[in-house]
């Protein structure tokens, strides 16, 4: 039969984490999201407990583990705050994981260490301000010049690019014409610090006000011909892979945003009076409560069923954007409804809720927006 349990090994990260994001994150990360400072201190916790080197070897530093103890990781972060959450995913999955699958062995020597200790952080240049969801239309381009990468372009919504331990970028530019026509789109590691990078000021955004977040540019930057990553001509199908991945990893932490809601209004239930009784006594709340505990329990479902067939090497590109999908929703769902049950409290930014409402709705557009989503699982049934 099937046994939905987890083992001792990842139950005990999952303890560890809750434990963490309780006790280190949830008494301080109000006034760094307030601020829009970066949680340097608690990044540094998470190093020190070895999240950023989860799903890698030990030989470079990692902690042996694999994708799915990332994602309970994530889940258990989320239920607090969806700032330190995203910190670790873009830099896991989408910072190191694409040196990782298509490193050279002396581009993973040199730069997964690091990444892997929490020591640095690395970032994933895909989206364009004008490409949006269109990953193809890129028009960042890149020219062998005297055994160098010449870039010119822009990347915008690049998480973890302007933080004083972002180390690298991974770009996509276009690097030539393929053969039958159409762009040769290729990935290149470009260092903080090269020389006509640049590092736009921090978004003022809505939600996720604890991550860091910025558009950069590239005009004439010099990279050395061995930074490109993979091989050439395949950046934009390696991106999309790690793409597939980051959507499990996505999912996780919006059923750990979805559950966070659920945590906080049994909690806020049990303490507010309304009319003479505590408003978890009438039954149009425990009917709201228990709608949001039915979607977390069926996103969780659907990111634990994605990244099984990941883990076993299976194709899982329908089960990525299904969990996906299912799992932003139900976040968004319940940040609604739990700023509902709060009434006006769930409107001031001294309660969680607040911030998982403000939050919420970028889980339904980074990593492929719910409608692209939706044109994935159509095209893996079939319908072009």
């Amino acid at each position: 039969m099937i046994d939905f349990r987890l083992g001792e090994e990842y139950e005990a990260l999952r303890k560890t984490v809750q434990d963490f994001a309780q006790s280190e994150v949830a008494p301080v990360i109000g006034g760094f999201y307030e601020r829009e400072e970066f949680p340097y201190e608690i990044v540094r916790g998470m190093a020190r407990m070895g999240l950023f080197g989860l799903p890698f070897p030990e030989e470079y530093g990692g902690m042996g583990g694999d994708y799915f103890a990332l994602c309970l990781a994530l889940e258990e972060l989320a239920r607090v705050d969806s700032s330190v959450a995203i910190t670790l995913e873009a830099g896991v999955s989408l910072g190191a994981m694409p040196l990782y699958r298509f490193g050279s062995a002396e581009q993973k020597a040199k730069w997964l260490p690091a990444l892997c200790a929490g020591e640095a952080l690395g970032a994933f240049g895909l989206t364009e301000p004008g490409g949006g969801s269109d990953a193809g239309a890129t028009r960042t381009s890149a020219k062998l010049d005297g055994g160098e990468w010449v870039i010119n372009g822009s990347k915008s919504f690049i998480t973890n690019s302007g933080t004083d331990i972002t180390r690298l970028v991974t770009v996509t530019a276009v690097t030539g014409e393929k053969p039958g026509g159409g762009k040769e789109i290729s990935a290149i590691i470009v260092p903080s610090g090269t020389p006509g990078f640049t590092v736009a000021p921090k978004y003022s955004k809505v939600g996720w006000n604890a991550s860091d977040t910025h558009e950069l540019s590239f005009t004439d930057c010099r990279v050395p011909a061995e930074n490109l990553l993979g091989e050439r001509g395949r950046g934009y199908a390696q991106f999309l892979s790690i793409l597939d991945e980051g959507r499990v990893a996505i999912a996780a932490l919006s059923v750990g945003l979805a559950q966070g809601c659920v945590d906080e209004c049994l909690r806020y239930a049990g303490e507010r009076e309304a009319f003479g009784h505590r408003i978890g006594e009438y039954q149009a709340i425990q009917f709201k409560i228990a709608d949001m505990e039915v979607r977390a329990h069926t996103a969780r479902l659907a990111y634990y069923a994605a990244a099984s067939k990941m883990l076993r090497g299976e194709p899982f590109k329908k089960e990525a954007s299904i969990a996906k999908l299912v799992a932003s929703n139900a976040a968004m769902d319940n940040a609604r409804d739990a700023t509902q049950i709060f009434g006006g409290y769930g409107f001031m930014n001294e309660f969680p809720v607040g911030r998982f409402y403000r939050d919420a709705k970028i889980l339904e557009v980074g990593e492929g927006t719910s409608e692209v989503q939706r044109m994935l699982i159509a095209r893996e049934l079939g319908l072009r």
